[in-house]
């Protein structure tokens, strides 16, 4: 099994990194995790095929994790898609996924899919399964525009993956991210401490309760990015591919 980082940048696309998208794929699954604005052409760009992706996992309505969507589906659309779709986020994302479709391409929220299409709420802490895919959503903290906030424990062809999502430190992510094969975690500062964001100082303080077997950062600003030189820890890049 991988994970791909098809995007791993900011909303503010510092660095010129895309929005973030991550594609898993394995034996039996093919998922993304977030489909920011910029995730299809990032798709495009790396020659993923989006016909064989099964499921999409969100983990919060801010633009550079979930504007992608009407892009994404609207592709579906005029490449005869046929495999069934779900779409899985926090409480709400029926109604917010049909509000973002007109906002962006009036009527296309209404237009009669050529594929079943399946949007599904998830309640945190309570582990659903999509095929070959278990994920148990974890209660975050990023704000109150864009919510609720999900980190995400993913289980499949047996390795965990957990992506703390867009959060300030919670205890939450001890759980979400204990043991784990791969955590792939927000180091939008690096000592800063700032509402709803993680710093790489705030984290490091946690390594040691998580034990995740490998950690990866990803979401970071321009103060980050200015420091992948020093860093002891593997930073994302876009196209970066990590085996598990």
């Amino acid at each position: 099994m991988q994970l791909r980082f098809v995007g791993c940048g900011d909303a503010l696309g510092s660095g010129g990194r895309f929005n973030t998208c991550f594609h898993v794929t394995g034996a039996r699954v093919n998922f993304l995790i977030d489909c920011g604005a910029s995730s299809l052409p990032a798709l495009k760009r790396l020659g993923i095929a989006r016909d064989g992706i099964d499921l999409i996992l969100i983990t919060h309505f801010h633009g550079d994790h979930f504007g992608g969507l009407p892009f994404l589906l609207l592709d579906a659309q005029f490449t005869r898609r046929s495999r069934p779709l779900v779409i899985a986020g926090p409480q709400g994302i029926e109604t917010k996924l049909a509000n973002l479709m007109e906002a962006l391409f009036e009527h296309s929220s209404k237009a009669k899919q050529r594929f079943d299409l399946s949007v599904v709420a998830l309640e945190p802490e309570q582990s659903r399964t999509f095929g070959e895919v278990k994920v148990t959503p974890y209660p975050v903290v990023h704000g109150e525009s864009g919510g609720p906030f999900l980190a995400y424990r993913v289980e499949a062809e047996g390795r965990v993956i957990t992506y703390s999502a867009d959060t300030e430190w919670t205890d939450a992510l001890i759980p979400a991210a204990r043991g784990a094969d791969l955590f792939v975690a927000e180091a939008y500062y690096y000592d800063k401490t700032v509402k709803n964001h993680l710093s790489l100082k705030t984290l490091e303080a946690h390594l040691g309760e998580i034990n995740a077997k490998r950690l990866v950062l990803t979401h970071m600003s321009d103060d980050m990015l200015g420091r992948l030189s020093e860093l002891i820890y593997t930073a994302a890049h876009d196209g970066m591919v990590v085996e598990l």
